[in-house]
């Protein structure tokens, strides 16, 4: 995917409860696979695929997968959690593939599921299924519950001492998509001396996982206007040679996939 692609994804983007009782595809799942090695191996997280999932939910329906989000019991691993959580959300999306972040499911069966290191937790799970392509009944009243108080991005800043500029406001529109835990959007910006940084409150929390989202979608905005940059230590430190690469499916050595779904990847900028 290209950057242009992430930004079609992000507008497509909706949390999904209502999943199709067929299972996904088997090369959708081994690309995904591939994408969870992928963050695991970059990042040094614990993300982990399990394929049939319906036991760890109540409210989600139908056939549903998951990614259970694990890494290391720390502020930076939440904030990559998030991060590249997301930008697995954000392939899925775009090729028509549901998901939805989900922080209250049966806890204890997934951890039953897993064998994670020592000092390593269980943050989340991505519900990951086939989805219709309109919203359900059920789901269209929860987005309406979830979103009636929605932050505009004008309200995430904490302090601005002049205009931003176009680039900043086109990213933190993208921000303004960004998933978070019951729609809170905590993140809270700073635009000072023409540079931006952002915190959470309580970082030690799933806010700093919602941050992470939140980084990711600036990123990717500022890219598509011809931006490049990383977080560092809570600031977006401009940066033109930062690429992050996916696994290219066309090249693997498990087969053949160049027709399926979800094919080579790569995003402009990376954390």
């Amino acid at each position: 995917m290209t950057n242009a692609e992430y930004l079609i994804a992000i507008d497509k983007r909706r949390s999904r409860r209502a999943f199709k009782p067929k299972p996904l595809d088997y090369d959708v799942k081994q690309l995904i696979k591939e994408l969870v090695a992928y963050v695991n191996e970059k990042a040094g997280l614990d993300f982990i695929f399990i394929d049939d999932a319906r036991f760890a939910f109540n409210v989600q329906s139908g056939m549903t997968s998951l990614i259970a989000v694990c890494g290391p019991d720390t502020i930076p691993a939440r904030q990559a959690c998030g991060y590249y959580g997301e930008t697995i959300v954000l392939q899925c999306a775009f090729h028509g593939i549901g998901t939805c972040w989900v922080g209250s499911y049966n806890e204890n069966k997934v951890l039953e599921k897993l064998d994670l290191p020592k000092g390593h937790r269980l943050y989340c799970v991505i519900a990951i299924g086939n989805v219709s392509e309109k919203l359900s009944i059920k789901e269209k009243m929860i987005y309406a519950a979830t979103h009636k108080n929605s932050k505009p991005y004008q309200k995430m800043f904490e302090f601005c001492d002049d205009v931003i500029s176009p680039q900043v406001a086109f990213a933190m529109q993208q921000v303004e998509k960004a998933p978070s835990s019951v729609n809170r959007r905590p993140v809270k910006f700073r635009y000072e001396n023409g540079e931006i940084s952002a915190y959470v409150e309580e970082p030690y929390s799933d806010k700093s996982i919602d941050f992470g989202i939140a980084q990711l979608h600036f990123q990717i905005g500022m890219s598509a206007k011809g931006v490049k940059g990383r977080w560092e230590d809570g600031r977006f430190v401009i940066d033109s040679g930062q690429i992050l690469k996916f696994p290219n499916a066309a090249n693997s050595k498990k087969g053949d996939r160049k027709s399926t779904r979800l094919n080579s990847s790569h995003l402009t900028g990376s954390r």
